[in-house]
């Protein structure tokens, strides 16, 4: 399995920085790969990366669309229809619905929507609840309860 401290560069990814101004003899010497003269070819100059000789850069010239909110909620949502594969009598809670693999294991909160029916009497636990998913399991004989 790869993971992180497991990974090798493949032999001749990685070459040696190529040392400039070392003689003529070395492919690198005299200009030392600058050209004759001009902005280019001084100390201090600075390259940007997205420089495209006076052309518009490409970030600006492509469309811009859409907004993304940086406080917006994204809940890993289950429907109570998938909770009857909890036993009956059981306390449900999102660590209980990763283990049944109903959750992703990344760490949004949990919301429980009202597709389905219910047929088991169940102590439901998560972030949010709608409406429905209140009704179907207050009539199924169990209770739900917000973690905060």
């Amino acid at each position: 399995m790869i993971s992180l401290h497991t990974l090798k560069n493949v032999p001749g990814a990685k070459r040696p920085k190529m040392r400039v101004g070392c003689g003529q003899g070395s492919g690198k010497g005299k200009t030392c790969g600058r050209g004759h003269k001009g902005q280019y070819a001084r100390s201090g100059h600075k390259h940007k990366p997205a420089f495209e000789g006076g052309q518009m850069r490409l970030i600006r010239r492509i469309p811009k669309r859409g907004f993304n909110q940086g406080h917006k909620v994204v809940f890993d949502v289950v429907p109570v229809a998938s909770l009857n594969r909890f036993e009956n009598g059981a306390e449900v809670t999102p660590s209980r619905m990763k283990a049944a693999g109903l959750v992703r294991g990344a760490p949004e909160p949990v919301k429980i929507l009202g597709d389905g029916e219910l047929s088991k009497k169940l102590a439901v636990k998560a972030h949010a609840f709608s409406q429905s998913a209140q009704r179907k399991i207050t009539q199924a004989g169990g209770t739900w309860a917000v973690i905060e």
